[in-house]
């Protein structure tokens, strides 16, 4: 018989759920850490009032996850016969890989935005530090991404941080 891709197909239509939802998770965080909660200003601005901080990143990241959400529809349950009905039962596993890589490119995004919010969060609360794994971390992403004292166009940065987490960390 001919080999058939719905093994595959169903695995990553579920990988792209668990995906999404580390997504989800993710944005949560963000979210927190702009929300004027613990101890941190509203939008991890020092003035909020004139400035909107990292408003707009949490956007982004809550606009990501929606579509993540959307690609989660799995491939595997749609079928179209093709080959004049000889193929009468398709996987749709390319469907699956492809919009399983969308999703995963999606949650790197979501992911170096809560990055570069929890970034400017851990510098507000200075003088208090974190592990010393992490501190060295922070070091090496600040020489890439600056603290952000006041408005500025994110989008650089958010694409920065994309970069950042994904070149191996040197010990």
């Amino acid at each position: 018989g001919n080999f058939h891709g719905q093994p595959l197909a169903i695995s990553l239509d579920f990988l792209s759920i668990a995906l999404a939802e580390l997504g989800s998770i993710s944005e949560r965080r963000t979210y927190q850490l702009i929300s004027g909660q613990k101890g941190l200003p509203s939008f991890l601005v020092k003035n909020p009032g004139l400035h909107s901080g990292f408003m707009i990143p949490q956007y982004t990241a809550a606009g990501i996850v929606s579509e993540n959400k959307q690609l989660c529809t799995p491939a595997s349950v749609d079928s179209i016969p093709s080959s004049n009905n000889q193929e009468d039962h398709v996987s749709m596993g390319a469907n699956a890989a492809t919009k399983c890589k969308r999703v995963l490119d999606n949650l790197e995004k979501i992911l170096a935005i809560e990055l570069l919010t929890a970034a400017q969060a851990m510098d507000l609360r200075r003088p208090l530090r974190t592990s010393s794994y992490l501190e060295k971390m922070l070091e090496a992403y600040r020489e890439k991404v600056s603290f952000n004292e006041a408005d500025r166009y994110l989008h650089e940065d958010m694409m920065k941080t994309l970069s950042f987490i994904k070149e191996p960390l040197v010990n």
